[in-house]
């Protein structure tokens, strides 16, 4: 749902260091920013992969209608070991656009006080099936839904131009019985994880 002009994302620098020193040590500082992201927060080129079982029986998950309104998360980010390294809150205002439609600015906090804006567009391109754009994605993010699980895989670019600093978001997203949704990101890059992200997003006003 992108838009925004600047050239490093908040958690460019950290993600950089560990991609250099991904085959040789443990990655210290990586930064993804969600989805979100957003959309996730969380939300886009790049394929999507083969389905997960259900993992539950929760509602049916609709991406443009769950971040519509105002949605908040709180996560946490590990290193490739596992590894507790920071945590990102998110706040996001999500507008629909007729009913397959949506628009959405997230707003990232992460624990050192850096923040960043992500600007989101998704729309649904099928009865199961949507798709995105953000102003720091690569093309266009497309996934699908199998129950209360969306699946999409994008690619997030670092530095626009710059092809090799691309990395990949590979992104579940499960949709729980209380309305609430998990998402879990793996971040990779030429096929190597440099980071993972867990996230809980809500409605605040549904507490």
């Amino acid at each position: 749902m992108p838009g925004l002009n600047y050239s490093r994302p908040a958690f460019v620098s950290r993600i950089e260091a560990a991609n250099q020193a991904a085959l040789l040590t443990e990655d210290r500082n990586v930064r993804p920013s969600l989805l979100a992201c957003c959309m996730a927060v969380f939300l886009l080129a790049g394929c999507h992969g083969k389905r997960s079982p259900a993992v539950g029986s929760g509602p049916a998950f609709d991406p443009i209608a769950f971040f519509s309104g105002h949605t908040h998360s709180w996560g946490v980010i590990e290193h490739r070991s596992g590894a507790p390294s920071e945590w990102v809150v998110t706040d996001s205002h999500g507008q629909k656009q007729g009913t397959d439609r949506l628009l959405m600015v997230q707003h990232l906090t992460f624990q050192d006080g850096t923040t960043q804006q992500r600007d989101w567009t998704l729309w649904r391109s099928g009865p199961d099936r949507f798709e995105a754009t953000a102003n720091d994605m690569v093309g266009t993010a497309r996934g699908d839904v199998d129950g209360n699980i969306f699946h999409w895989q994008w690619v997030l670019a670092r530095h626009p131009g710059n092809a090799l600093a691309n990395v990949t978001m590979n992104q579940w997203m499960y949709r729980l019985d209380d309305g609430t949704v998990m998402i879990r990101t793996t971040v990779s890059k030429f096929g190597f994880i440099v980071a993972e992200v867990t996230e809980h997003f809500r409605h605040p006003e549904n507490g």
